[in-house]
Protein backbone atom coordinates (compact mmCIF):
# COMPACT_ATOMS: atom_id res chain seq x y z
CA UNK A 1 0.00 0.00 0.00
CA UNK A 2 1.08 3.54 -0.74
CA UNK A 3 -0.65 6.32 1.20
CA UNK A 4 -0.05 9.13 -1.25
CA UNK A 5 -0.46 12.09 1.12
CA UNK A 6 2.85 11.30 2.81
CA UNK A 7 4.83 10.50 -0.34
CA UNK A 8 7.40 12.52 -2.25
CA UNK A 9 6.75 13.45 -5.86
CA UNK A 10 9.75 11.61 -7.40
CA UNK A 11 8.75 8.37 -5.65
CA UNK A 12 5.14 8.59 -6.80
CA UNK A 13 6.10 9.28 -10.39
CA UNK A 14 8.54 6.39 -10.31
CA UNK A 15 6.05 3.78 -9.08
CA UNK A 16 3.37 5.04 -11.48
CA UNK A 17 5.84 4.65 -14.34
CA UNK A 18 6.95 1.20 -13.19
CA UNK A 19 3.50 -0.41 -13.38
CA UNK A 20 -0.20 0.34 -13.69
CA UNK A 21 -1.53 1.62 -10.37
CA UNK A 22 -4.98 1.37 -8.78
CA UNK A 23 -6.22 4.25 -6.62
CA UNK A 24 -8.83 4.23 -3.85
CA UNK A 25 -10.85 7.29 -2.86
CA UNK A 26 -12.82 6.99 0.43
CA UNK A 27 -15.84 9.27 0.99
CA UNK A 28 -17.35 9.90 4.40
CA UNK A 29 -19.33 12.64 6.13
CA UNK A 30 -19.39 14.96 9.12
CA UNK A 31 -22.68 14.51 10.97
CA UNK A 32 -24.27 13.55 14.26
CA UNK A 33 -24.05 9.95 15.40
CA UNK A 34 -26.04 10.08 18.60
CA UNK A 35 -24.57 11.21 21.93
CA UNK A 36 -21.86 8.52 22.05
CA UNK A 37 -20.07 8.57 18.67
CA UNK A 38 -17.94 11.35 17.13
CA UNK A 39 -19.31 13.32 14.18
CA UNK A 40 -16.45 11.92 12.10
CA UNK A 41 -17.76 8.34 12.42
CA UNK A 42 -18.59 7.74 8.74
CA UNK A 43 -15.24 9.16 7.64
CA UNK A 44 -13.34 7.21 10.30
CA UNK A 45 -14.87 3.87 9.35
CA UNK A 46 -14.57 4.24 5.58
CA UNK A 47 -10.98 5.44 5.96
CA UNK A 48 -10.10 2.24 7.82
CA UNK A 49 -11.97 0.09 5.30
CA UNK A 50 -10.10 1.75 2.43
CA UNK A 51 -6.77 1.47 4.28
CA UNK A 52 -7.19 -2.26 4.81
CA UNK A 53 -8.31 -2.82 1.21
CA UNK A 54 -5.21 -0.98 -0.01
CA UNK A 55 -2.98 -2.97 2.33
CA UNK A 56 -4.47 -6.25 1.17
CA UNK A 57 -4.25 -5.50 -2.55
CA UNK A 58 -1.38 -2.99 -2.73
CA UNK A 59 -3.41 -0.05 -4.04
CA UNK A 60 -2.75 3.68 -3.76
CA UNK A 61 -4.72 5.25 -0.90
CA UNK A 62 -5.96 8.81 -1.42
CA UNK A 63 -6.95 11.14 1.44
CA UNK A 64 -10.57 10.70 2.54
CA UNK A 65 -13.17 13.18 1.37
CA UNK A 66 -14.53 13.99 4.83
CA UNK A 67 -17.56 16.03 3.80
CA UNK A 68 -20.69 14.43 2.39
CA UNK A 69 -24.39 15.05 1.82
CA UNK A 70 -25.90 15.09 5.32
CA UNK A 71 -28.60 17.75 5.20
CA UNK A 72 -31.16 15.18 6.37
CA UNK A 73 -29.66 15.23 9.88
CA UNK A 74 -30.51 18.87 10.59
CA UNK A 75 -31.17 20.34 13.12
CA UNK A 76 -28.62 17.90 14.58
CA UNK A 77 -25.08 18.99 13.76
CA UNK A 78 -23.90 18.32 10.21
CA UNK A 79 -21.52 19.92 7.74
CA UNK A 80 -22.70 19.20 4.22
CA UNK A 81 -21.99 19.77 0.57
CA UNK A 82 -24.62 19.48 -2.15
CA UNK A 83 -24.75 16.22 -4.08
CA UNK A 84 -23.75 18.09 -7.25
CA UNK A 85 -20.71 19.47 -5.43
CA UNK A 86 -19.59 16.06 -4.20
CA UNK A 87 -20.06 14.53 -7.63
CA UNK A 88 -18.06 17.36 -9.24
CA UNK A 89 -15.21 16.87 -6.75
CA UNK A 90 -15.12 13.14 -7.51
CA UNK A 91 -15.19 13.72 -11.27
CA UNK A 92 -12.38 16.27 -11.03
CA UNK A 93 -10.26 14.01 -8.80
CA UNK A 94 -10.69 11.00 -11.05
CA UNK A 95 -9.87 13.02 -14.15
CA UNK A 96 -6.80 14.38 -12.36
CA UNK A 97 -5.72 10.84 -11.49
CA UNK A 98 -6.09 9.98 -15.18
CA UNK A 99 -3.82 12.86 -16.11
CA UNK A 100 -1.27 11.32 -13.74
CA UNK A 101 -1.53 7.98 -15.60
CA UNK A 102 -3.65 6.33 -12.89
CA UNK A 103 -6.63 5.02 -14.79
CA UNK A 104 -8.27 2.49 -12.48
CA UNK A 105 -10.08 3.91 -9.46
CA UNK A 106 -12.23 2.53 -6.66
CA UNK A 107 -14.52 4.98 -4.88
CA UNK A 108 -15.55 3.58 -1.49
CA UNK A 109 -18.52 5.29 0.13
CA UNK A 110 -19.16 5.42 3.88
CA UNK A 111 -22.38 7.45 4.13
CA UNK A 112 -25.87 6.63 2.87
CA UNK A 113 -26.64 10.27 2.09
CA UNK A 114 -23.93 10.24 -0.58
CA UNK A 115 -25.73 7.63 -2.66
CA UNK A 116 -27.35 10.09 -5.08
CA UNK A 117 -24.03 11.86 -5.64
CA UNK A 118 -22.23 8.65 -6.60
CA UNK A 119 -25.07 7.19 -8.64
CA UNK A 120 -23.86 6.46 -12.20
CA UNK A 121 -20.51 8.09 -11.41
CA UNK A 122 -18.73 5.28 -13.27
CA UNK A 123 -20.74 5.90 -16.44
CA UNK A 124 -20.29 9.65 -16.20
CA UNK A 125 -16.53 9.30 -15.92
CA UNK A 126 -16.39 6.73 -18.68
CA UNK A 127 -18.02 9.31 -20.96
CA UNK A 128 -16.02 12.28 -19.68
CA UNK A 129 -12.71 10.44 -20.01
CA UNK A 130 -13.66 8.97 -23.39
CA UNK A 131 -13.30 5.45 -21.98
CA UNK A 132 -9.79 6.08 -20.63
CA UNK A 133 -10.82 5.62 -16.98
CA UNK A 134 -12.24 2.58 -15.21
CA UNK A 135 -14.10 3.68 -12.09
CA UNK A 136 -15.87 1.34 -9.67
CA UNK A 137 -18.11 2.66 -6.89
CA UNK A 138 -19.02 0.70 -3.76
CA UNK A 139 -20.68 1.40 -0.40
CA UNK A 140 -18.89 -0.73 2.17
CA UNK A 141 -21.97 -1.85 4.14
CA UNK A 142 -23.17 -3.81 1.10
CA UNK A 143 -20.37 -6.27 1.85
CA UNK A 144 -21.63 -7.54 5.19
CA UNK A 145 -24.58 -9.78 6.02
CA UNK A 146 -25.71 -7.88 9.12
CA UNK A 147 -28.29 -5.18 8.38
CA UNK A 148 -26.68 -1.79 8.83
CA UNK A 149 -27.82 0.96 11.21
CA UNK A 150 -26.91 4.50 12.23
CA UNK A 151 -24.97 4.78 15.50
CA UNK A 152 -26.54 1.45 16.47
CA UNK A 153 -25.00 -1.95 17.25
CA UNK A 154 -23.11 -2.37 13.98
CA UNK A 155 -21.70 1.11 13.54
CA UNK A 156 -20.81 1.47 17.21
CA UNK A 157 -19.04 -1.91 17.18
CA UNK A 158 -17.06 -0.85 14.12
CA UNK A 159 -16.00 2.34 15.87
CA UNK A 160 -15.03 0.48 19.04
CA UNK A 161 -12.64 -1.57 16.90
CA UNK A 162 -10.76 1.49 15.61
CA UNK A 163 -11.39 4.49 17.86
CA UNK A 164 -10.84 5.59 21.44
CA UNK A 165 -13.41 8.36 21.08
CA UNK A 166 -16.52 6.21 21.66
CA UNK A 167 -18.38 7.09 24.88
CA UNK A 168 -20.27 3.90 25.67
CA UNK A 169 -21.56 5.31 28.97
CA UNK A 170 -23.63 7.74 26.85
CA UNK A 171 -24.99 5.09 24.45
CA UNK A 172 -28.76 4.69 24.38
CA UNK A 173 -31.36 2.83 22.36
CA UNK A 174 -32.72 4.60 19.32
CA UNK A 175 -35.27 3.54 16.73
CA UNK A 176 -35.86 -0.21 17.10
CA UNK A 177 -37.37 -1.86 14.02
CA UNK A 178 -37.78 -5.37 15.45
CA UNK A 179 -41.36 -6.47 14.87
CA UNK A 180 -41.96 -4.04 12.02
CA UNK A 181 -42.75 -5.27 8.53
CA UNK A 182 -40.34 -4.72 5.66
CA UNK A 183 -42.82 -2.24 4.20
CA UNK A 184 -42.93 -0.25 7.45
CA UNK A 185 -39.13 -0.18 7.69
CA UNK A 186 -38.85 0.96 4.07
CA UNK A 187 -41.30 3.76 4.77
CA UNK A 188 -39.29 4.91 7.78
CA UNK A 189 -36.14 4.78 5.68
CA UNK A 190 -37.65 7.09 3.07
CA UNK A 191 -38.65 9.56 5.78
CA UNK A 192 -35.14 9.38 7.27
CA UNK A 193 -33.51 10.31 3.95
CA UNK A 194 -35.34 13.63 4.15
CA UNK A 195 -35.40 14.18 7.93
CA UNK A 196 -33.58 11.76 10.21
CA UNK A 197 -34.89 13.37 13.44
CA UNK A 198 -38.47 12.61 12.34
CA UNK A 199 -37.86 8.88 12.79
CA UNK A 200 -35.51 8.97 15.79
CA UNK A 201 -35.39 11.80 18.31
CA UNK A 202 -31.92 10.93 19.65
CA UNK A 203 -30.33 10.47 16.22
CA UNK A 204 -29.82 6.71 16.58
CA UNK A 205 -31.23 3.96 14.36
CA UNK A 206 -30.71 0.74 16.32
CA UNK A 207 -29.40 -0.22 19.75
CA UNK A 208 -25.71 0.46 20.45
CA UNK A 209 -25.79 -0.47 24.14
CA UNK A 210 -24.43 -4.00 23.60
CA UNK A 211 -21.85 -3.13 20.97
CA UNK A 212 -18.35 -4.58 21.43
CA UNK A 213 -14.88 -4.18 19.97
CA UNK A 214 -14.83 -7.92 19.27
CA UNK A 215 -17.94 -7.70 17.09
CA UNK A 216 -16.51 -4.66 15.34
CA UNK A 217 -13.39 -6.58 14.38
CA UNK A 218 -15.56 -9.39 12.99
CA UNK A 219 -17.54 -6.91 10.90
CA UNK A 220 -14.34 -5.34 9.55
CA UNK A 221 -12.94 -8.75 8.66
CA UNK A 222 -16.11 -9.66 6.76
CA UNK A 223 -16.22 -6.34 4.90
CA UNK A 224 -12.53 -6.37 3.94
CA UNK A 225 -12.68 -9.97 2.77
CA UNK A 226 -15.79 -9.49 0.62
CA UNK A 227 -14.95 -6.04 -0.72
CA UNK A 228 -11.33 -6.99 -1.37
CA UNK A 229 -12.41 -9.96 -3.46
CA UNK A 230 -14.89 -7.77 -5.34
CA UNK A 231 -12.17 -5.26 -6.18
CA UNK A 232 -9.91 -7.99 -7.54
CA UNK A 233 -12.80 -9.37 -9.57
CA UNK A 234 -13.32 -5.95 -11.13
CA UNK A 235 -9.67 -5.85 -12.18
CA UNK A 236 -9.52 -9.35 -13.63
CA UNK A 237 -12.99 -9.35 -15.15
CA UNK A 238 -13.62 -12.83 -13.73
CA UNK A 239 -16.74 -13.63 -11.71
Amino acid sequence: MVEIKSQLDPFLRKIIKSKKQVAVIPIGSIEQHGPHLPISTDSDIVTEVARQICLKNNYLLLPTINYGVSFEHAPFFQLSVKKETLQKILVDLCMSLGENKIKTIFVINGHHGNMEAIKNLDKKLQKTSKNKLKVFVFSYWHFMEREFDHAGFVETSLMLAISKDVKMELAQKGLITDGLTKKEITKLGKIATKSFPKVTKNGIWGDPTKSTKKEGKKFFSEIIDNLGKKCQTCLTGHS
